[in-house]
């Protein structure tokens, strides 16, 4: 290991290097995206890389002396809301953003990543009704970064790119209709020159899609919708699924009742991945509308799918439709970690997902052969997938009927896992999961489409699975398919993950506590208690001064914590869609916040252990 005062000459000597390489925009290393993610002291984009493994690199906070992390430095976002956004940093400034509330709806600032100094602040003029009509708490997911630029979506369907360095607004595109129910709330994600971008509101029958816009105008280079003809999803001669049932022409109108598909749902607002080598872009589809099956018979393609697709031009190579005729709001827009694992002595190219339907899928990521399929959580729902067909099985006895409640349903619709990110570590070869642990009743009912509201069909109750707890922090080994260790929480982890190589894992909980584990073990190693729960995502970077850096938005909200900090009823138990029957305690833990934190390692002599967790 370098000694530190060395690290920070050898750091400072390559960023002098890089600085000189500069071409464009003063004060900025012109290096691409994919070269920033090289460099462990950046953290360039909310996933840490095009492989979304959030892994750091940067090893001076290791399991012997994560008991010293310490508090370096706050800054307060200014808006008491869900707080879901990953922090960037890159060449020594932080850019985060807020979410869609207070004076200035998602409001972007830039910080010394060191100091925490603000250099300046952005604040888009967006439409306040974009605020009712979204599904589930007006969150933003993070920003995105390439070429001196900061992209940034607003939750009333634009994207906008500002200069990094100055904080001035280049150009804006509108993308979505609010009266419709669109919205956005995923952090973008810039692939060969491509802003990336796809679209919320399913529960209220949005049509989703991805699109691709110019990185330096703006302008909409492809759309790819998730429902409809072969030429609105952008399938082509070259599209080749690896399963039959997936064959055939306008399978995205033939799966649905007449016209249905164009209030289909299918959205988009999770995680992008991206292979350089096979240059496809991977990402998945949301639930279709309206929730209660009943009322789209057929398998409604491609909802809850798994697409592999061309960035230059959007057009689908495969896909693999993860729950067919989905029954219980199960999205898989969860991320696709792209590792390569040995797999009976052989190595292959493949893509972890660890499904809403509580299975954790392991898919050759060229062809989309399903590899294994395992349940990660207690699940009923289903009877397992079958891999000669790809098809999940479903459990007969657990199908909603219209007018009828059918109870004890696992796992409930936020699934085994919802949009918050795991972590894979290359050291350890395990996945870093955090997770829900809820079941459900569920009654469907008739509805029908109104543009611009819910379009649900469907009455939720959800409460705690067996053994009583609402959340676990896991670790998943997926060759050996299974997990490793666990950790039980009272209430759903709905934090994002990281781990780094000194062996220790990040995540916070709801009840205001932001935790370090030992990788390897799940030993807790250090605790810090907040002033709000944590939904954020945490991430690590190196700062000027040489030492590492770890931070996350401390705010609780989203869809479970919705309640504690808007106007609904919690003694409602169906009410926030059927996620304030499993939180009607959160009031009791925390309310909403909007405060960054950010640690580093305190001195090894006279050290405050305030924050360490009981022995």
């Amino acid at each position: 290991m370098l000694m530190p005062g060395l690290r920070q000459l050898l750091w400072g000597t390559l960023s002098l290097i890089c600085a000189c390489c500069a071409s464009q925009s003063p004060g900025f290393a012109q290096t691409d995206l994919a070269s920033r993610m090289k460099d462990p002291g950046q953290w360039p984009m909310a996933a840490r890389d095009y492989a979304n493994t959030r892994y750091s690199a940067l090893d001076q906070i290791n399991a012997s002396n994560a008991s010293r992390l310490q508090l370096a430095w706050t800054f307060s976002i200014g808006a008491d809301r869900g707080q879901e956004a990953a922090p960037l940093v890159v060449d020594g400034t932080m850019y985060v953003v807020g979410p869609y509330a207070g004076p200035y709806p998602n409001r972007v600032f830039a910080l010394d990543a060191t100091t925490g100094e603000l250099k300046w602040s952005y604040a888009p003029k967006p439409e306040p009704a974009a605020a009712g009509v979204a599904c589930c708490d007006v969150v933003n997911r993070g920003l995105a970064f390439d070429n001196g630029k900061v992209f940034l979506n607003t939750l009333d369907n634009h994207s906008v790119a500002i200069d990094a360095k100055t904080g001035k607004e280049l150009w804006h595109t509108k993308l979505g209709e609010i009266n419709k129910g669109e919205t956005i709330t995923m952090a973008p994600v810039i692939v060969k020159g491509k802003v990336l971008i796809g679209n919320s509101g399913g529960e209220m029958g949005v049509r989703g899609w991805v699109t691709a816009l110019d990185e330096n105008t703006g302008a909409i280079a492809w759309r790819a919708y998730a429902t409809g003809p072969d030429k609105d999803v952008l399938i082509g001669d070259d599209f080749k699924p690896f399963y039959d049932s997936l064959k055939g022409k306008d399978l995205g109108v033939k799966s649905w009742p007449a016209d249905r598909w164009q209030v289909g749902g299918g959205t988009m607002w999770g995680w992008i991945s991206y292979d350089a080598d096979l240059n496809l872009i991977y990402y998945g589809t949301a639930n279709p509308s309206p929730w209660n099956a009943n009322q789209r018979s057929g398998d409604n393609l491609w909802s809850t799918t798994i697409f592999a697709r061309d960035p230059d031009n959007g057009h689908a190579k495969w896909a693999y439709q993860v729950n067919p005729h989905d029954l219980f709001d199960h999205d898989e827009i969860n991320e696709n970690v792209l590792v390569d694992l040995e797999l009976n002595g052989q190595t292959r190219k493949v893509l972890i997902h660890p499904g809403r339907n509580g299975y954790m899928y392991v898919i050759d990521r060229a062809t989309g052969e399903v590899i294994s399929a395992d349940a990660f959580e207690f699940v009923n729902a289903y009877k397992g997938v079958n891999l000669k067909t790809g098809k999940i099985i479903p459990n007969e006895e657990k199908t909603p009927l219209a007018g009828k409640t059918v109870e004890n349903i696992c796992p409930s619709a936020p699934g085994a896992k919802d949009w918050q990110p795991t972590a894979w570590s290359p050291r350890t070869k395990l996945l870093y999961v955090p997770h829900q642990h809820l079941c459900m009743n569920f009654k469907a009912s008739q509805v029908g489409y109104i543009a611009g509201t819910p379009y649900v069909g469907a009455d939720v109750d959800m409460y705690a699975g067996p053994g009583g707890h609402r959340g676990e922090f896991m670790a998943w080994d997926p060759v050996a398919r299974k997990k490793v260790w666990e950790i039980h929480e009272k209430l759903p982890v709905w934090s994002g993950a990281l781990v780094t190589a000194g062996d220790v894992a990040f995540y916070g909980t709801m009840d205001r506590l932001f935790k370090a584990v030992d990788a390897k073990t799940g030993k807790v190693l250090w605790q810090f208690r907040a002033g709000s729960g944590f939904i954020g995502q945490p991430i690590s970077y190196r700062g000027s001064d040489g030492q590492q850096y770890i931070a996350i938005l401390s705010g609780v909200g989203g869809w479970p914590g919705v309640v504690a900090n808007a106007e609904v009823d919690q003694r409602v138990r169906n009410a926030a869609l059927g996620f304030t029957g499993a939180m009607q305690d959160l009031p009791f833990y925390t309310t909403g916040g909007s405060e960054l934190l950010v640690f580093k390692l305190g001195s090894a002599d006279g050290q405050d252990n305030s924050h360490a967790p009981p022995q």
